[in-house]
């Protein structure tokens, strides 16, 4: 299979199919790493400043040093849109998405960190694809999965990691129950978060989302769903939620940086409100849409 884009890997950028990491990297033998996945609005990285920010947070609960400042990595990932063929500027008006990696690095097989004293920085770029028009049309099925969310005396699910084994198994859950998501709960039993995205159900008009405290990554997404609420009239607020919540949304959507707001018109067999994508969701899509152009558009013409 064919790999599109181009991947950045440790000052070295080679088309997707030709990047590689030692085996001895601690990223790939123990998971030992955080990640960031960001899309381009206009070319421009999209809440470029909360992604980073938010990296660095990951990092420090793992006791990872991030040796660049904010700046240097925005121009590797730049270079390496470059190079994935996602220009930096007009006429080009393709969009990219980008994933950020960073890992303890290549060392010795122990969990002495000791032994991995220079962290490994992966950026992969690539054209960016749209979700099929028919998610924001007529919305998708997700499924209420039987595995947990990890629990936050584990491996936290405020570290943003590149061990994903929960999301995994979640996902592949999900889909065996012709699910496109796999929603999750903690174990106290409060919905907590998707396997890749965040959770929001509407009702009488609020949209409201599990609280931090429910065991869930704090999604750059999720957050910016607050200030748009103030933009376009809609309260926005964070609850306990349980899943006998489900049974009363009016809407549900779901919400993550390449998903933007994608509306849930079914969880399992459950139908939410009319079956359709509801004007909650439909008026928060569009006034993100509309923040996220001239956000973006603001930052292209300052460069």
């Amino acid at each position: 299979m064919q790999m599109r884009g181009a991947v950045y890997v440790n000052g070295t950028i080679s088309p997707a199919d030709h990047a590689v990491v030692p085996v001895y990297d601690h990223g790939f033998v123990y998971g030992e790493g955080v990640y960031e996945t960001l899309r381009t609005y206009n070319r421009v990285p999209f809440l470029y400043d909360r992604h980073v920010k938010r990296l660095r947070s990951s990092a420090r609960h793992l006791s990872l040093p991030v040796p660049f400042d904010d700046g240097t990595l925005l121009g590797w990932i730049q270079q390496t849109m470059e190079a994935a063929g996602v220009q930096a500027a007009p006429p080009s008006n393709n969009e990219a998405y980008v994933r950020v990696l960073l890992t303890r690095g290549v060392g010795e097989l122990t969990y002495d960190p000791k032994a991995t004293p220079v962290p490994s920085l992966v950026i992969i770029a690539k054209p960016h694809e749209e979700p099929p028009a028919r998610v924001f049309e007529d919305g998708i099925k997700i499924s209420l999965v039987r595995v947990l969310r990890n629990h936050p005396g584990s491996v936290n699910p405020i570290i943003k990691s590149n061990n994903l084994l929960n999301n995994a198994l979640a996902m592949q859950e999900a889909y065996r129950r012709g699910g496109e998501e796999a929603l999750m709960c903690n174990y106290c039993g409060e919905l907590s978060e998707c396997a890749q995205s965040n959770l929001f159900i509407v009702r009488r008009g609020v949209a409201v989302t599990p609280k931090s405290k429910s065991g869930l990554l704090e999604g750059v997404t999720r957050a910016f769903i607050f200030e748009v609420g103030k933009d376009v009239g809609v309260d926005v607020r964070d609850e306990i939620l349980y899943p006998k919540d489900l049974e009363t949304a009016d809407e549900v959507f779901i919400t993550s940086t390449t998903r933007e707001l994608s509306p849930v018109v079914r969880i399992d067999d459950h139908v939410i409100g009319s079956g359709r994508p509801g004007p909650v969701t439909k008026k928060l899509l569009e006034g993100y849409r509309r923040r996220a152009q001239e956000i973006t558009a603001s930052q292209s013409l300052a460069r």
